[in-house]
């Protein structure tokens, strides 16, 4: 009774939080209660905001993370780096889970308290089954059917060197460890004992609390024969408590009534909150029912007598040898794993090595970069004298100073080509980027902007010099001291060979075990702490500074690199160009030559159609002749075409050549028109005439201007006419080339989300203007809602086009401030294309244009509408848009802006979500979305 009583006095009420085997568990104290609550809401206030996990974790650092199952934050320590994934264990519930890196937060250092949770293992026993057999994971379910989210009472006894706390655990007066002793998912561990020398029943009731006491009542068996040796199955233990002594020395206590009162009303409320959480405990397994009706007298077979031997100084003294070699043991298997892998060296190593790549093979510039660069700013001052000058008179001597300098230049070249092709510049560049790229991934991104000192090499390499003497040193006085314990074990084999003669004595295997134990067990945990300082080298200054100098090294290299292989590939376009040249200057001869075919084609073609003109009005009409001669202008046509196609190609030419060496081509050579070709931005075709096609008028589409439908180098394509005075030419011209460089600049001919403009040029006899485009047989929106509307489905991929050619006219700084139903064209019922508007027009004139309505929706914005002359921008286009995207899905929608207010109300409509949400921020005073921004909108991205 006395002895109950004293191990009632180091009982601890705590409740269960997880399970990890038949005998082994997590529990928090229920005293923390508050503590861990208001961890949970500091953790969930702050983690969200923390930054999140870069580089390799810390295995000793404690980290934030989601758990999968509740989606809150807990705090947990890394296990294991899996590529991207990893092992975390949540350290005040003991569970653990495989997280990404994104899920993964650093903590601020006073989230760092100890713990709340802590392992607990029943004292003296040991599994009965391997992990991976049906029995471990039955002995698991049955141990969580009795405890898990319940308070159990426990009573430390030891703990393990890992930290385990091996502890008995009641639930009012069950002993729930001799409840998974009897279900045989456990068996019992004899600590310092064998089947040779059994303890007696008196020395095991001298040492308190090695056993239960339905154990103690009778005689323990000789363990089985498939348990491990007492040295590997005994657990490794140090004192739980200071004063934890054999029984024989304490002085006994003396315990009141009261106090047993009050422990007994402690099982009492352990039991009754137990019952309370107990959810449906009738599934219990079978063997469960079946073990507990087992006679008293099957349980007597595992008990035997036990026999006394020897003194307690004795047990002590083996225990004592028994936990050293438990505990080097242990230490010496994690050495052995940090030495393999070596842990901590890796990123000091890395970047060591990384240095002597880095300072060792580094290439310069060429010497004839230099001046090389030099001839090139010569060159081209000279050829922006040329392109700004106006007169021939003064062209002369310019073009004469020019040729000087790229004669200099051509030498200066050649002795920069000569010099760079011996260098291995790609090499290494890509090995250059292999190296920031592996240190990277160890020290993180670096500060390529921080002074870190002329001395970060000298001082990482007296640092790193000094480390690898002082980790040698103590490789050798841990493998010196380890190499002492393997000639003891190697002379206790020699000993204990009866079959060899031996000179050793007793007193050579007994004397000096324990100090070598000690030295052997110093050493290695001098090591150890060595190595895991080495795992945080990174953190330091010195290895920081060495870091961030390298990469500054490294960014350095790489910019030289980069100019030489760019000033590699433009000095061999320059040598090339030389040599296609010969020292002569390009000419316009082919484009003249292309032009005099075409007027006498044009003559040959209108000679023809006035033969035709006569056949048809001639008073013998002859059909044949007629259609004979239809055939010949049309082949004449055909030719005319092909040879303004031509011309086009001569033009493309010498204006690719008078922007680059030859900038003096348009001055001399006035009569190919090789400036107002360029301005165009290759678009004019001035040899074309309204009368060379053979067109037809376009009525229902020329409310506005003229617009007649021909066939063009076998295209069917539209020209739109616009009468233009002298001063509106330049302004026609300007728009055109801004609008058709918007769309050749910012897609491929595979993607077009802007109506190409084919060509533009003037009536030879009249003032118009003419621009051709292509032809779409009722490809305007209007004309397709009209004929067969859209579906929802081919709306978004419509609208996505329409988005994607208003982003491409935006960024060229162009507004549209025309967009409307006539002006959007659709392909093949998937593709919508943002249509031109009237070059004539600036922006505020089309804006408020009266075509500007899709229905009874005005298209105009409403600060537009409110302030007259207010010049239109990307913001007006994305209201009209937006008001295009509702008249596509609410043609009936006939509502406007209230008075006062900018904003269009589209409550009342029945819409989708996505879709109201989207014109919700398209239909709005202020704010509005970019063309970019709406093409990610939920409402784009829902059909993907």
């Amino acid at each position: 009774m006395e002895q109950s009583m004293m191990d009632r006095e180091n009982m601890e009420l705590v409740g269960v939080t997880h399970i990890v085997d038949a005998i082994t568990f997590w529990a928090q104290n229920v005293n923390e209660h508050q503590a861990i609550e208001k961890m949970s809401m500091v953790l969930a206030e702050s983690c969200p905001t923390s930054p999140r996990l870069l580089g390799i974790p810390n295995p000793q650092k404690i980290y934030g993370s989601v758990f999968s199952e509740d989606c809150c934050w807990y705090r947990c320590k890394v296990l294991q780096q899996i590529d991207d994934k990893f092992h975390v264990s949540y350290i005040d519930y003991g569970n653990t889970e495989f997280v990404s890196r994104s899920g993964l937060v650093e903590l601020p250092e006073d989230l760092h308290s100890p713990c709340f949770s802590k392992k607990y293992k029943f004292w003296g026993v040991q599994l009965s089954s391997d992990k991976d057999t049906p029995h471990f994971q039955q002995g698991k379910a049955f141990l969580q059917t009795q405890i898990f989210g319940k308070r159990v009472r426990i009573q430390k006894k030891s703990v393990c060197v890992d930290g385990t706390v091996l502890i008995q655990a009641f639930q009012g007066n069950r002993d729930i460890g001799e409840e998974v002793l009897k279900m045989k998912f456990a068996k019992h561990i004899l600590p310092g004992s064998s089947s040779e020398s059994p303890m007696s029943v008196q020395a095991l009731q001298e040492s308190p609390g090695l056993w239960s006491q339905w154990t103690l009542d009778r005689a323990v068996p000789n363990r089985d024969k498939d348990m491990l040796p007492v040295l590997a199955c005994m657990p490794k233990l140090r004192p739980a408590f200071g004063d934890q002594r054999p029984q024989s020395l304490k002085e006994k206590s003396l315990a009141t009534a009261q106090y047993t009162a009050n422990m007994r009303k402690m099982d009492h409320e352990v039991v009754e909150e137990n019952q309370r959480r107990k959810v449906d405990e009738n599934a219990q397994p079978q063997s469960s029912q079946h073990t507990v009706d087992m006679p008293r007298g099957i349980r007597s077979e595992h008990q035997v007598d036990f026999q006394e031997n020897g003194t307690h100084g004795d047990e002590d003294q083996c225990l004592s040898v028994t936990e050293q070699f438990g505990r080097l043991a242990e230490k010496v298997q994690s050495l052995r794993g940090l030495r393999e892998c070596i842990l901590g060296n890796a990123g000091s190593n890395s970047l060591m090595e990384a240095i002597d790549v880095v300072l060792t093979n580094r290439i310069s510039a060429p010497v004839a970069m230099e001046k090389t660069e030099l001839a090139w700013s010569d060159y081209n001052i000279a050829q922006e004298k040329i392109k700004s000058c106006q007169t021939k008179e003064q062209l002369r001597a310019m073009i004469d100073n020019r040729d000087k300098t790229r004669a200099v230049l051509a030498a200066s070249v050649e002795d920069f080509l000569q010099e760079a092709k011996g260098l291995p510049v790609r090499q290494r560049m890509a090995k250059l980027e292999e190296v920031r790229c592996s240190l990277m991934t160890v020290f993180g991104p670096p500060s390529l902007d921080d002074d870190v000192g002329g001395q970060a090499f000298e001082q990482y390499l007296q640092w790193w010099t000094e480390r690898n003497r002082h980790t040698m040193s103590i490789r050798y006085e841990t493998d010196k001291a380890l190499e002492a314990l393997c000639t003891w074990s190697e002379n206790v084999g020699k000993f204990f060979c009866l079959s060899a003669k031996t000179t050793l004595g007793v007193i050579d295997i007994v004397d000096g075990l324990m100090d070598w134990l000690k030295q052997a067990e110093m050493k290695v945990s001098n090591e150890l702490d060595w190595s895991i300082s080495l795992g945080k080298c990174h953190e330091s200054k010195v290895v920081s500074d060495a870091f961030h100098k390298l990469m500054q090294h490294i960014h350095q290299e790489q910019k030289i690199l980069t100019d030489i292989m760019e000033r590699d590939l433009q000095n061999n376009a320059f040598k090339l160009e030389l040599l296609q040249w010969h020292g002569a200057s390009p000419n316009p001869e082919a484009l003249i030559s292309v032009k005099k075919s075409i007027r006498s084609l044009r003559s040959q073609l209108k000679w023809r159609q006035v033969e035709e003109s006569s056949l048809e009005e001639a008073e013998d009409f002859d059909l044949t002749k007629i259609l004979k001669k239809k055939e010949e202008i049309a082949e004449t046509r055909k030719a005319l075409f092909q040879e303004v196609g031509q011309e086009g190609k001569e033009r493309m030419k010498l204006s690719a050549l008078a922007e680059g060496s030859f900038p003096e081509l348009p001055l001399l050579y006035p009569e190919a028109g090789i400036h107002r070709y360029m301005s165009s931005g290759g678009l004019l075709a001035d040899s074309l005439d309204r009368d060379m096609f053979d067109a037809e008028p376009m009525r229902e589409l020329s409310t506005r201007r003229p617009l007649v439908c021909t066939e063009f180098q076998g295209q069917r394509v539209i020209l739109k006419s616009y009468t233009i005075n002298e001063e509106a030419e330049a302004g026609v011209m300007e728009r055109c080339s801004q609008f058709h460089r918007a769309r050749t600049q910012s897609q491929t001919p595979t993607d077009s989300v802007i109506l190409p403009l084919l060509a533009l040029f003037f009536g030879k006899s009249d003032p118009i203007a003419y621009v051709m485009v292509p032809y779409f047989p009722n490809g305007s929106l209007g004309a397709v809602q009209a004929a067969t509307p859209l579906t929802a489905t081919e709306t978004v991929k419509v609208m996505r086009g329409v988005a994607r050619g208003l982003q491409a006219l935006h960024s060229a700084g162009i507004t549209h401030a025309s967009i409307n139903p006539n002006n959007v064209f659709i392909l093949h019922r998937q593709q919508g294309l943002v249509g031109d508007f009237d070059f004539t027009k600036g922006p505020v004139q089309r804006a408020v244009d009266s075509g500007m309505v899709a229905g009874s929706i005005s298209l105009v914005a409403p600060e537009l509408r409110q302030t007259p002359g207010t010049p239109p921008s990307s913001a007006s286009d994305m209201y009209s848009y937006g008001c295009l995207l509702l008249w596509l899905h609410a043609p009936g929608f006939s509502g406007a802006p209230e008075v006062g207010k900018l904003s269009l109300d589209v409550s009342g409509v029945k819409l989708e979500a996505s879709l109201h949400s989207l014109l919700s921020k398209l239909l709005v005073s202020a704010g509005r979305l970019s063309a970019a921004e709406t093409l990610t909108d939920d409402y784009f991205l829902s059909d993907q």
